[in-house]
């Protein structure tokens, strides 16, 4: 069953996909018929038994994202290559089982935590807190439970030029260890200049922190094109990094990237200096933009599509993941195996491990405000 919310969703696309679990590729043709418009319909069945609704957001060029409330998981993203060909760019699975198990956070929000908190403690307000250890001897992402795993109740809208779903969830005080009730919003946004713009807001009942962000696998030539991502050419806003521990937590110190394999300050391919990166990338940059304005914060070319993407956010740090966990055993959507290093990541949020380390940008949440952080990608051609 399918429900128009509003305008009339018109698409003539050849082989265009209608579900998560069929193939991508370059063989959709975008037409001068699309029109802007949010759909909705059924998406399976969470582990706890509630149903889950996608929410299908397309532009006038065809662009298309489809939302999950589980996990508020971007399952598609069709882009434009240069010839206006429409390919899904997010690695993914074809079930909520999948994303609920095997899944390594594929296209998911992800917090109350994004990234490490070291040993899985902090202390607020003299007070200790202990987290789930997920990420041995660390906690990840908000821990077993995460906001990768919840369902989130969603509601689409539609303006002249933009389409949206909100989605919200409030995690209860002392949910994987975390100090009080976080009522949270995410709002995702599909613009007809082909912009994907995610707000995250959160209010608390009690002092905690918080940093949320969005964790997609990207591959600009088609997530089932069996290509690497080595050859996509990556900028940077960032001449700094925070170096880490034998567990990938920051050590405290911001360091140059200059003269090291990690300075992508210029537009310089993935795979030219990953050899002398020890596992991959994995790193956190620090953000030039310190301001706390949405700025840009990273640009993606990849070469033989012509698909560029912009980053924009508005936090202090940006984490650089190439997709080095992934197996080439790991079978995602369409049955597409995944191999090391075929999705990389680009996650604006607080520097990992924030609440440990008092001299970072603060991560910390009270009563009375609300926490915000605006990020985006925005796709054009070369």
């Amino acid at each position: 069953m399918q429900k128009v919310l509003s305008g009339c969703l018109v698409m003539t696309m050849i082989a265009m996909l209608a579900g998560c679990g069929e193939k991508g590729g370059e063989t959709s043709v975008v037409s001068s018929e699309n029109e802007l418009g949010v759909t909705e319909s059924s998406w399976g069945t969470a582990p706890d038994g509630t149903d889950v609704t996608a929410f299908t957001l397309t532009n006038a060029n065809g662009m298309k994202a489809v939302i999950i409330e589980f996990g508020g998981i971007l399952a598609e993203l069709h882009v434009p290559d240069d010839d206006g060909n429409l390919a899904d760019v997010v690695l993914g699975c074809d079930s909520i089982e999948d994303y609920d198990a095997v899944s390594p956070y594929f296209s998911a929000l992800t917090g109350r935590y994004a990234n490490r908190i070291a040993k899985g403690a902090f202390t607020l307000e003299g007070q200790t807190y202990t987290l789930a250890i997920n990420n041995d001897p660390n906690s990840l992402h908000g821990g077993v439970h995460g906001f990768h795993r919840k369902v989130w109740e969603g509601t689409a809208s539609q303006s002249d030029d933009t389409v949206s779903v909100a989605l919200t969830y409030t995690s209860p005080d002392g949910e994987e260890g975390f100090p009080g009730a976080l009522t949270t919003k995410t709002t995702y946004t599909l613009t007809n200049d082909n912009k994907l713009d995610i707000l995250f807001e959160a209010t608390t009942d009690k002092t905690t922190v918080v940093n949320l962000t969005h964790h997609a696998y990207f591959n600009l030539a088609g997530h089932d094109s069996g290509k690497d991502v080595l050859g996509h050419e990556l900028q940077l806003m960032a001449k700094k990094y925070t170096p880490f521990d034998d567990t990938l937590i920051p050590t405290g110190a911001i360091e140059p990237v200059a003269g090291t394999p990690l300075d992508f300050t210029a537009s310089t391919g993935i795979g030219a200096h990953i050899g002398d990166v020890p596992g991959g990338y994995d790193h956190n940059y620090v953000l030039d933009n310190q301001s706390g304005d949405y700025a840009l914060a990273a640009r993606v070319l990849e070469p033989e599509s012509g698909r560029v993407m912009e980053v924009h956010s508005d936090q202090p740090g940006i984490q650089f993941y190439t997709g080095n966990g992934l197996d080439a055993s790991f079978e995602g959507k369409g049955k597409v195996k995944y191999a090391t290093q075929q999705g990389f990541c680009l996650e604006p949020q607080k520097h990992p491990d924030t609440p440990n380390h008092p001299d970072f940008p603060s991560a910390v949440l009270k009563p009375g405000e609300t926490y915000r952080h605006h990020m985006s990608f925005t796709f054009s051609n070369q």
